[in-house]
């Protein structure tokens, strides 16, 4: 009988036992605390999505209008060519071949 353990011995096993469980619990607990629920990680998630569909959607607008931009200098380009540039050469070239011309 002396291999058996007494009742007073049982009774502070168990009590070691429940601190343990408890000491679990808590520590369990404490990591539930930091986790976050699916609810509120889909709905983040969501908003996440929307948001960068929305600077997406910014940033394909931003290119268009630089493309637009830049199609808008060409163009202003080529009317200053057509419309200033030839037309003053067309006046220029006469006179330097009239000046050469009558020099020699």
């Amino acid at each position: 009988m002396a291999d058996e353990p007494s009742l007073g011995e049982l009774g502070r096993l168990i009590q070691l036992m429940r601190g343990d469980i408890r000491d679990d619990m808590a520590q369990i607990n404490s990591r539930l605390d930091r986790m976050v629920s699916t609810d509120v990680y889909g709905v983040e998630k969501a908003a996440l999505e929307r948001a960068i569909a929305e600077v997406k959607k910014d940033v394909e607008s931003v290119q268009a209008q630089r493309t637009a931009d830049a199609e808008r200098v060409t163009q202003t380009r080529r009317w200053m060519f057509a419309s200033v540039v030839i037309p003053v050469l067309g006046l220029i070239i006469p006179i330097v071949f009239f000046l050469a011309g009558g020099k020699g």
